[in-house]
């Protein structure tokens, strides 16, 4: 190369051409990989790479999450502040529900700000008042039985009842299957509701105030049931603003049910003391932020899985009614919400687990 350059300052004619053959040697050799540096480690096509990849909780862990933190904690203080209610001022629980009813108008003034019909769009009217019905009826029956049996147990009943109905809807009709592990936590959570409750059941007493406290049981089972079927109707409307919507009509639903028969079967009372106005009130923005938290959370999840997450509403209740109301919590009781939390634990880790295998799996 030296001897062809110095070829060309001499003028020499062939110089020239040696120096083009030696630069096309050197052009094609530099294309070829070099061994002798080592070679970056490859990613096969169709794996991501770690850079791009993004771990999340899927939409059904938001949803339980949702349901535990903003349903079930907010509702366990609705039946005891709705039990002081009526220790206090002897507050009638058609009255309360009216006093809730009235926290969930004003969802209207959001609604009609967005420009969205106020009774939802004319093909699902029919489900949303449903919905409403079905709602009110829950409520309804939950109220009447923390009047006449303890919180706890009224608590247990209903959250009870409404996870077993709802795991059997939603496999009747939407043949919606569950994982082992989701049974195990189902059938752990209600293993513990009956733990609870057993031991109440069996030691009722007999005439008009055993009548009453079965009464106030199967109520709270009905309440159950009317909850259940809500949620199911609840998973089958699809429109936007849905979850204002069936906010609204809940509460426009009530006051047109509450209001003729609180003054047909009940006697209204007027709350006097602070301490009434002040659980009214708390039992109307829980009640609402419940409300809200589970309806969005039967959307992302299993509502039979959303209902055993709803069951932290009993252990917060139960500790209420031994700190609060002073009422006694019995071994049992203990050992049941013992129970309940090890099944919200389950089914909280087998989502996580899922979601963490799907993520390996893409």
């Amino acid at each position: 190369m030296a001897g062809a350059l110095k070829g060309i300052r001499q003028g020499d004619p062939g110089g020239e051409e040696e120096v083009q053959e030696e630069m096309d040697a050197s052009h094609r050799y530099s294309n070829l990989p070099d061994f002798t540096q080592p070679s970056p480690p490859s990613t096969p096509a169709s794996l991501p790479s770690n850079h791009h990849h993004r771990c999340g909780p899927s939409d059904a862990t938001k949803g339980l999450f949702v349901a535990l933190l903003g349903g079930g904690l907010s509702a366990g203080f609705v039946g005891p502040f709705s039990r002081m209610a009526y220790q206090t001022s002897h507050l009638p629980s058609l009255e309360l529900l009216i006093f809730r009813c009235l926290f969930h108008l004003p969802i209207a003034l959001l609604l009609k700000f967005r420009g969205d019909p106020l009774l939802g769009p004319p093909d699902v009217r029919v489900r949303a008042f449903l919905h409403a019905m079905l709602n009110v009826l829950s409520i309804g029956c939950a109220y009447s039985a923390v009047q006449v049996v303890p919180a706890g147990n009224a608590v247990t009943v209903r959250k009870g009842s409404s996870t077993v109905c709802s795991a059997l809807l939603a496999l009747c009709l939407e043949s919606q299957g569950l994982s082992g592990y989701a049974w195990c936590g189902l059938f752990g959570s209600t293993l513990g509701l009956i733990i609870i409750v057993g031991p109440g059941l069996g030691t009722l007493q007999e005439g008009t105030t055993g009548l009453y406290t079965a009464l106030g049981y199967v109520l709270a089972f009905l309440g159950g049931l009317a909850l259940s079927l809500g949620l199911q109707v609840y998973r089958s409307l699809h429109f936007p603003s849905c979850l204002p919507t069936v906010a609204f009509l809940f509460g426009l639903v009530g006051l047109t049910v509450s209001v003729p028969g609180l003054f047909m079967l009940q006697t209204p009372v007027v709350p006097r003391d602070p301490l009434s106005w002040s659980c009214v009130v708390a039992v109307g923005l829980l009640a609402l932020v419940s409300f809200v938290c589970v309806s969005y959370a039967v959307t992302k999840a299993h509502p039979a899985l959303v209902c055993a997450v709803l069951h932290s509403e009993v252990v917060v209740a139960l500790m209420l009614q031994y700190y609060v109301l002073y009422e006694t919590v019995a071994p049992s009781d203990i050992m049941g919400a013992g129970v309940v939390l090890g099944s919200i634990a389950i089914i909280t880790a087998q989502n996580l687990s899922c979601e963490k295998e799907g993520q390996m799996e893409e």
